[in-house]
């Protein structure tokens, strides 16, 4: 993971600028709280403390990823006040609710999405919002795809499902922002450079074979399946006040 993702700060399948149009609709108040479990390099947090002054808690189980989130904090958000916690996401707990709690690409932590909005939506005031960033399915997947991936049809949903899952949880769904081809393009095709470019520098790594070998093949599910099955959005639920 840690070099699949070493040319890239966004982990997932948005690109730059619409990740920065997404954090200007939220329109968060002065001094939100916010808590994004599954954290990445902390990409989320340090765009919404450049916009609206924000704190809050960055939780990842990589090691990589927390040690990322750290560096970067210091070299463009040194003085913000954002902790940065190495642990599972299932493990944390805490007596504060947080104005914006989110999971971007990592619902797996609570075994899919109707477990994550359950856990966010547990961690956010009345009146919060919760982000989710989710896959989709564009159409039914096949079996082979399926088999590939190692899912299960049944992991991820439909874009309406998705949006009408915050029903469930009293919570209404109030924003989406679609991925389109150039996003996954974009946040694909660094993870092939980046084994290239490995490669070339670590031509003794025991493991170069495999990781060839791991990266071959994602990229020919990716082009031959997934690029026209596969969907990705960022969803925006409201907990209401009442």
């Amino acid at each position: 993971m840690d070099i699949l993702h070493s040319k890239q700060l966004i982990m997932n399948p948005m690109r730059d600028e619409k990740l920065t149009r997404f954090c200007e609709t939220l329109n968060l108040p002065a001094n939100s709280r916010i808590i994004d479990i599954g954290c990445g390099k902390g990409e989320f947090l340090h765009r919404l403390y450049a916009m609206y002054g924000v704190s809050g808690i960055g939780i990842d189980k990589s090691p990589y990823c927390i040690n990322d989130c750290k560096e970067l904090k210091e070299k463009r958000t040194p003085d913000a006040d954002i902790e940065y916690l190495l642990m599972d996401g299932r493990d944390f707990s805490s007596d504060e609710k947080f104005d914006l709690a989110s999971c971007i690409g990592a619902s797996w932590i609570w075994d899919g999405i109707k477990g994550t909005l359950r856990a966010l939506s547990d961690l956010t005031k009345p009146g919060g919002l919760i982000v989710l960033g989710e896959p989709y399915w564009l159409k039914e997947p096949s079996e082979e795809y399926l088999r590939l991936e190692e899912m299960r049809r049944e992991d991820f949903h439909t874009h309406r499902e998705n949006v009408l899952m915050g029903d469930e949880f009293g919570l209404t769904c109030v924003h989406t922002l679609a991925s389109d081809l150039e996003d996954w393009d974009g946040y694909e095709a660094p993870h092939w450079w980046a084994v290239s470019e490995y490669a070339d520098t670590h031509p003794d790594d025991p493991d170069l074979p495999e990781i060839w070998a791991n990266i071959r093949k994602n990229r020919e599910t990716y082009l031959k399946y997934g690029r026209d099955t596969m969907g990705w959005c960022l969803y925006v639920y409201r907990k209401p006040l009442f």
